[in-house]
């Protein structure tokens, strides 16, 4: 079901009976969407979570056009973007919540990793640093906040042909002591979450899945 989160943000939630734990979902660029939706709806349905996901440019009319979303992105501030996260956390009424996010979603999960306030995340091929064409005063760098005392332990999914995280980068994820990096490598960007793209790969995104849902579980 569709619901307001406190700042007004529109949330998709599903609540399934008999769930303890909750998950919330970070989509990519492309926003809130019946892909995030069938997608919450599956997770709930096969793993007994109460998932919730959040749209991450809330009140604008961006559209499909992809060059007016990477636009916008140095607009966002961080500091509303993980609010909302946490928002959508509460919303699940489970003491216990984690977070995954793909994309764009996947460079917050990495950042909302530094709170500390999910029990564990996933980032699916999120951002490590900012790119270049992204940054502003009001995106922090998530290796920064990956760093912060007490941050949430997090497992990174990467494509070896990912231009967004390149070895460099990393490396510098794999040095922290909080993270797990799987790679994949003949994987490019957005190899898991939707099978009509170009570059889904349908063998890794099911052993991808397995390893983030093993990896949420423990």
């Amino acid at each position: 079901m569709q619901i307001e989160l406190p700042t007004g943000t529109p949330a998709e939630l599903v609540r399934p009976e008999a769930a303890e734990r909750g998950l919330v979902i970070a989509p990519d660029i492309f926003g809130l969407r019946p892909l995030f939706v069938e997608m919450a709806e599956r997770i709930a349905a096969e793993h007994a979570l109460v998932v919730c996901v959040p749209e991450p440019f809330p009140g604008r009319s961006l559209g499909p056009d992809i060059d007016a979303r990477f636009a916008a992105v140095p607009t966002l501030r961080d500091d509303d973007v993980l609010a909302d996260l946490a928002h959508a956390a509460d919303a699940t009424g489970c003491a216990s919540v984690g977070l995954i996010g793909f994309c764009m979603g996947g460079m917050y999960t990495l950042k909302a990793a530094g709170s500390g306030r999910f029990r564990r995340c996933v980032a699916f091929y999120g951002m490590i640093r900012v790119p270049v064409a992204w940054k502003s005063p009001t995106q922090r760098e998530p290796l920064d906040e990956l760093a912060r005392p007490g941050a949430s332990p997090t497992l990174a999914i990467i494509g070896e042909h990912d231009p967004y995280t390149p070895p460099e980068d990393v490396a510098a994820l794999a040095a922290l002591a909080t993270v797990t990096v799987v790679s994949y490598p003949e994987a490019e960007h957005g190899f898991v979450h939707d099978p009509s793209r170009p570059s889904h790969r349908a063998q890794d995104a099911v052993d991808a899945w397995s390893q983030a849902f093993a990896f949420l579980g423990g």
